[in-house]
């Protein structure tokens, strides 16, 4: 089982909570796609009994003192392609729309996984297209991560 989430934008309470879950499911590995936003929250993602995955968002400031404070727990980066039971997937923030409409459309992966809009969303198709909406909560209301099955492509939507 994988987790997945986006934008905690710094959210200690939320990463928490999604932290616990994770542990709690025993997902082997944790994807998250951008807006972590401060160093410190670091020290919650330590306590994942799992690998994490982890790119930068476009609020993602403080890129060298996040790199620094994640340096032990995982290499960010902007944009991450990763295989996990022969499933190729994309990771990307998704600033641009385009973009991951483009990655979609390649038939390079099997799963494309973005954040940004906050807005949970998760299209099934050729591509699977999955944003796990905010974990943070603080547009919608709603702390969401998925819970996704990487031999199977099932998923489960989980609020905090």
């Amino acid at each position: 089982m994988i987790g997945i989430m986006a934008d905690t934008h710094d959210n200690l309470n939320s990463i928490r909570k999604a932290v616990q879950l994770f542990n709690k499911e025993e997902v082997e590995l944790v994807i998250h796609a951008g807006d972590l936003i401060a160093p410190f929250t670091a020290g919650e993602f330590q306590k994942l009994n799992s690998k994490l995955v982890a790119i930068f968002g476009n609020n993602d400031g403080e890129r060298d003192g996040l790199k620094k404070a994640y340096r032990d727990i995982c290499h960010l980066e902007d944009f991450k392609e990763i295989s996990v039971n022969h499933k190729s997937i994309a990771v990307i923030h998704g600033t641009n729309e385009a973009l991951v409409d483009a990655l979609a459309r390649s038939g390079k992966y099997d799963v494309v996984i973005r954040g940004h809009t906050h807005k949970l969303e998760i299209i099934n198709g050729k591509t699977m297209i999955i944003n796990p909406g905010e974990a943070c909560g603080y547009l919608s209301g709603n702390e969401t991560v998925v819970l996704l099955d990487p031999v199977h492509l099932s998923y489960e939507v989980v609020y905090l």
